[in-house]
């Protein structure tokens, strides 16, 4: 079963992507939010088909149209043991100040959510660089 959710027209063209952020206090009371708040917060979505239908949309002040949706793959980086394809890993910001580290930004960035499932989709050889220890490999997840 496809993921659905409401876009704006403007963005609701096959192949846009966008990062989910969740519902506003005026989704609340709106009678299309459990067809539209759906997705995860904070993970990266692309549009795979465009449905004929509309709604008014209170959030963006517009007509919003019904699209399927899709998880985009990302690159995280695992705990070495967790780097199975086909595992759940659970992913958040690690607590590191290594702002030198060339994995900081994959490891403990801003752009990470506090804490969010992936499924691992695909493993790369050899461990990732971690320059605080850690046992690191990186992956493509969804």
């Amino acid at each position: 079963m496809a993921e659905i959710t409401l876009l704006a027209k403007s963005e609701a063209h096959e192949g846009y992507e966008f990062v989910y952020q969740g519902g506003g206090a005026v989704c609340r009371t709106c009678p299309y939010r459990h067809a539209c708040l759906t997705l995860d917060p904070g993970r990266r979505y692309a549009v795979t088909k465009v449905r004929p239908v509309s709604h008014p949309c209170a959030l963006q002040e517009t007509e919003a149209n019904v699209v399927e949706v899709r998880p985009v793959p990302r690159s995280l980086l695992v705990e070495a043991q967790s780097a199975i394809v086909g595992s759940s890993v659970e992913v958040g910001r690690y607590q590191c100040r290594r702002l030198d580290c060339p994995n900081w930004w994959a490891c403990a960035g801003p752009s990470l959510p506090v804490k969010q499932r992936f499924r691992v989709t695909a493993v790369q050889d050899g461990p990732a660089e971690c320059r605080i220890g850690r046992t690191l490999k990186q992956v493509e997840a969804v």
